[in-house]
């Protein structure tokens, strides 16, 4: 069950003129019944939701004063999320007559055209506030409390991830809390501006929309509603400058012989699912990641065995992702220990939709392909990043359901043949790349492209430090030359490059800056086509002198590689 969770508005989409029909009550209470959650997201205040409506004991929370307090039903417990309103504010907003005024337990409320009022009285006293707008109702929060920040601490008390909420809204502050969640619904009388951002609009209008949407989740699980581009993960760049990336569902195979970059790769992905919040689960037979990870929870070490018991207590926790180093057990141990795992890890999946992924190093060893396929059933269909170096040895079911190869070395394009022939498919034409390049491979479409790897951000650094300061080869030096072909001046480093362009002379400048020598340096050897394209553009105004342009090629560079990271 990948969504474990429904985040909802009150006005104007589970309710009309707001009262809730007994027919939308009947769909909540059935999508509670199926095991997932219920949150509601209003901003009304709790008194004032309360005296409405009297089926809140069906919510395992209440965000209520737009993200400023939590409720929760089962134990009639509210919290504040953010400090009381500021007296001199209300005694302002009283004092110029502003009217109707709601003052909550965080939240201060009226109707447009108060606004101007609003802002100028914050502006008076000096206040860190702002206003939030919905259909007219102006709302007065501490700075940055909003829907989403409400939604957030309802979804931590709840132990459930964003990535496994379908939000559903209709007005302006609904925009926040469905920018968080993994998919983001909206009833079809919601705002234009609403209906743009969200990935799926409803045939029906407020209650009969949401009802739409849990009987869509009870049978399908939104199975025919693809995970939104806006959360793809990112793998590099192609030569024609596009993004490649991949879904939040997918199954990656990372391939390639030992020493060859594979996981620089893996963790260049992982960083990336961290940053995106989906927790992973990865199985390290070899401890080779120990050390390598940041904000991951590490179990057992070369001296220490890790139990599931063990592994399965910390994936539980929300937010967590887990690194599972196998070395201290026997080598034949470890498929069966993996084996052991397996089912807890999908049961977890199936209660919470964590971990979002698995990823299993030395998938060859841990999924053979002399495996029996029924033991196969617990191995996920999606989320899963399967790293190797013999392809055709992992289980042909798993590898059949690759929808991504990373295939990396000297030999990828062998890496590559040889899961073609495991899964019976032709192998891709590729074309040549560079020893920087990967080949992205796409079985589904036959299609395989050189494409730079977008390097962690360690990786990133070690890689400024080199181009700024370090030793470029021979073959990677820029050379400044002149248009008679008169200097032979290396530059090994973006440092010196900056000081032998400020002492030779103009002609010389010019002819390199003018010719695109720059330009191709910065794109092909220094490998930052951002920065090619900035100077692209400089060189191209001939109305820069040399000394304009040196300085605006120095500001460029001292920007990216010699400021504070």
């Amino acid at each position: 069950m990948r969504y474990i969770a429904l985040a909802t508005d009150y006005d104007g989409t589970l309710a009309t003129d707001g009262r809730v029909t007994p027919d939308t009550l009947a769909a909540l209470d059935r999508l509670r019944a199926a095991g997932r959650r219920l949150v509601l997201v209003t901003g009304r205040e709790l008194a004032d939701l309360q005296r409405v409506f009297d089926a809140l004991e069906l919510f395992d929370a209440v965000v209520a004063e737009n993200g400023a307090t939590l409720y929760t039903p089962a134990t009639r417990d509210e919290r504040l999320l953010a400090e009381a309103p500021p007296e001199a504010l209300v005694r302002t907003l009283r004092a110029r007559g502003v009217s109707p005024l709601a003052v909550g337990r965080v939240i201060v409320a009226t109707w447009q055209p108060n606004e101007h009022l609003v802002l100028e009285a914050i502006r008076e006293l000096g206040l860190e506030l702002q206003v939030i707008f919905n259909k007219g109702a102006v709302m007065v929060l501490p700075s940055g409390v909003n829907k989403a920040s409400g939604l957030v601490a309802a979804l931590r008390g709840l132990g459930v991830s964003p990535h496994n909420v379908v939000g559903v809204g209709d007005a302006e502050n609904d925009h926040a809390f469905l920018r968080i969640c993994e998919l983001a619904a909206a009833v079809a009388n919601a705002l234009p501006s609403v209906k743009d951002d969200a990935d799926l609009v409803t045939r029906g209008a407020r209650g009969d929309g949401v009802r739409e949407l849990i009987e869509a989740l009870l049978a399908t699980d939104l199975a025919d509603q693809p995970p939104p581009a806006r959360h793809r993960i990112e793998i590099g760049t192609a030569r024609d400058g596009s993004i490649v990336s991949v879904l939040p569902t997918s199954t990656i195979l990372i391939a390639g012989q030992s020493g060859s970059g594979k996981s620089t790769v893996a963790v260049a992905l992982l960083e990336r699912l961290k940053e995106r919040g989906y927790q992973y689960c990865l199985v390290d037979p070899e401890g080779d990641h120990e050390g390598v990870l940041d904000d991951v929870a590490c179990i057992g070490t070369a001296a220490r065995a890790p139990t599931v018991e063990e592994v399965v207590g910390l994936a539980a926790q929300s937010g967590a992702s887990v690194s599972v180093n196998l070395l201290a057990r026997p080598l034949a141990d470890r498929p069966l220990f993996f084996a052991e795992l397996l089912p807890h890890i999908a049961a977890l999946r199936a209660r919470s939709g964590a971990p979002h992924w698995l990823v299993v190093d030395e998938a060859h060893h841990l999924l053979p392909s002399e495996r029996p396929a029924g033991s196969l059933a617990s191995v996920p269909t999606t989320g899963l990043l399967l790293i190797t170096v013999h392809p055709g040895h992992v289980a042909r079911d798993v590898v059949g359901a690759v929808d991504t190869v990373i295939a990396v070395g000297p030999a990828a394009e062998g890496a590559i043949a040889e899961l073609c022939a495991a899964t019976g498919q032709a192998p891709p034409r590729a074309e040549r790349r560079d020893a920087d390049e990967v080949l992205v491979f796409e079985p589904r479409i036959g299609r395989a492209r050189p494409v730079r790897v977008t390097p962690s951000r360690a990786q990133h650094l070690r890689h400024r430090r080199k181009y700024a300061q370090g030793e470029l080869g021979e073959d990677k030096s820029f050379y400044f030359r002149g248009p008679g072909d008169e200097l032979n001046l290396r530059a090994q480093n973006l440092f010196l490059f900056l000081q032998i362009g400020d002492g030779v002379d103009d002609a010389t400048w010019d002819f390199h800056l003018r010719r695109g020598d720059f330009q191709r340096w910065f794109r092909d050897a220094i490998k930052d086509p951002e920065l090619a394209a900035e100077v692209g553009r400089i060189a191209a105004d001939r109305s820069l002198d040399a000394q304009s342009t040196r300085r605006g090629l120095r500001e460029l560079i001292e920007a990216r590689y010699t400021a504070p990271a």
